[in-house]
């Protein structure tokens, strides 16, 4: 028998969710979209080009999934205290993220600076795809500076529900960045042509202004982790001990994902440039779509993390799983779209046919796969929102490299399979993946008050006006 009651509490609760992730999304499918007319643009300049820009945004992806580490600790802490309705602590939490995060970045900004042609190297033996990628890291990796603090007021807004600021923000960013790349690249309207040095310039524009908005809007509108400058390093041994705990395993599995997503897109180079190329191409595109991995992590931060905060420890555990069948059917509409759109946008590249192709099945496949990768991904922020980084860190990273690489590998290197079932074999990983992720789901460590295990008598920490 139809459970109406059920039904209608389950519509609102969808509602709610959609409330919370679209604007995210939002700001994520703007970006993507900009993106992808970035891709465009640079792919005009043949595959060299594009493979070079994509091997330096492999050495961006590690910093940005770092940072998604220390931050999304901090967040964890800021939802459950703002649940919880502790202020002190969520100022401090704030505060810990910010420090965290530069800490974190600043050696990526060295490396890069010292070592550009080396780092390029790492992913291809192509002299004319290094020298691209050279140019192009040498002045991009300076965006990573203003990056790091629009980041971490964003992660933070949206830790408290505030959606719409952080989306307001990355749209004068992501347009900024789109007008400058069409500027500079070709040479628009009068501005120098400097091709993929130029992309990197619009890049820096781009992050630049969306950091002085951001700090103009944290000037003028309070937010309860609004901290001065000269209290910044001001944070409770006892919070800062909690903090790092969990910072530490949640940083150190996304630096070793992604860095183990880097050295899968090696592999799957050793089949050419054209290869590099058509992935480049590819994952541009699906970017598209896993904008709704973006907008479920927020949402379970704010569902999972501050119910738990709340101490609603039952009410936690039934949305979770709630969470995790509402995103599995969003999935699969996700991926009809996006094997849809594998006829179209490839199309578009002027880059060699072998280019396109790649594009074209790569997508295809990861169409097929999409419900899979959202229901691991869900399970990984259900957890992450409960401080169960222990297992976030055994379903991420460790079954990367205790699995999907060495299997990867092994057909790379020891067998004449084409690109495609290296491909194949790496993604049929992650059923496996979804059989541990989902064994860890059900033991339930996650359902934790960490703003209840952490309470304490906390100094207020803040200066007099």
């Amino acid at each position: 028998m139809i459970n109406i009651k059920q039904i209608k509490e389950n519509r609102m609760f969808y509602i709610r969710v959609l409330s919370i992730a679209v604007p995210f999304m939002l700001q994520q499918l703007i970006g993507s979209s900009v993106n992808l007319l970035d891709n465009l643009m640079v792919g005009q300049l043949g595959d060299a080009a594009i493979a070079g820009v994509a091997s330096a945004n492999r050495f961006y992806m590690i910093a940005t999934f770092g940072l998604f580490g220390v931050s999304g600790a901090g967040s964890i802490f800021i939802a459950q205290y703002y649940g919880a309705k502790d202020e002190a602590h969520v100022k401090q939490s704030f505060r810990f993220s910010l420090i965290a995060s530069y800490l974190l970045i600043l050696p990526f900004v060295v490396l890069g600076s010292i070592f550009p042609n080396f780092i390029i190297g790492l992913f291809t033996n192509d002299a004319s795809v290094i020298a691209m990628g050279s140019a192009y890291l040498r002045i991009a990796l300076w965006t990573y500076i203003p990056m790091t603090f629009s980041m971490t007021v964003g992660n933070a807004m949206r830790s408290i529900g505030e959606t719409k600021i952080p989306l307001y923000t990355s749209i004068v960013a992501i347009v900024t960045n789109g007008v400058f790349n069409y500027l500079l690249i070709f040479g628009n309207f009068g501005f120098p042509k400097m091709g993929v040095e130029g992309a990197a310039i619009a890049t820096i524009i781009a992050r630049v202004l969306e950091l002085i908005v951001i700090a103009v809007i944290l000037h003028k509108k309070h937010f309860i982790f609004n901290t001065k400058i000269k209290d910044l390093f001001k944070i409770s041994p006892k919070l800062l001990k909690a903090l790092t705990i969990r910072a530490i395993p949640l940083t150190t599995n996304e630096i070793f994902w992604s860095t183990g997503m880097s050295i899968l897109f090696k592999f799957y180079s050793s089949r050419g440039t054209e290869v590099m190329a058509g992935m480049s191409i590819s994952g541009t595109v699906a970017d598209l779509f896993f904008t709704l991995f973006g907008g479920m992590t927020v949402a379970t931060t704010i569902v999972i993390s501050q119910a738990l905060g709340a101490n609603r420890l039952d009410e936690a555990r039934k949305d979770a799983y709630r969470l995790l069948h509402f995103s599995q059917g969003l999935a699969v509409f996700m991926g009809l779209l996006m094997f849809s759109i594998s006829f179209i946008i490839p199309q578009w590249y002027d880059v060699s046919e072998t280019s396109r192709h790649t594009a074209e099945t790569f997508l295809r496949i990861q169409s097929a796969m999409f419900w899979l990768y959202m229901s691991n991904a869900q399970i990984f922020f259900t957890l992450r929102a409960g401080g169960d980084t222990k297992s976030t860190l055994l379903m991420d990273a460790v079954f990367m490299w205790a699995v999907n690489l060495p299997a990867v590998g092994l057909v790379t290197y020891l067998t004449n399979w084409n690109v495609y079932a290296i491909y194949l074999v790496g993604q049929s990983t992650d059923f496996l993946k979804f059989a541990l992720a989902y064994s860890l789901l059900k033991r339930e460590k996650w359902v934790k008050n960490l703003a209840h295990v952490h309470e304490e008598k906390v100094p207020v920490f803040e200066s007099p006006n």
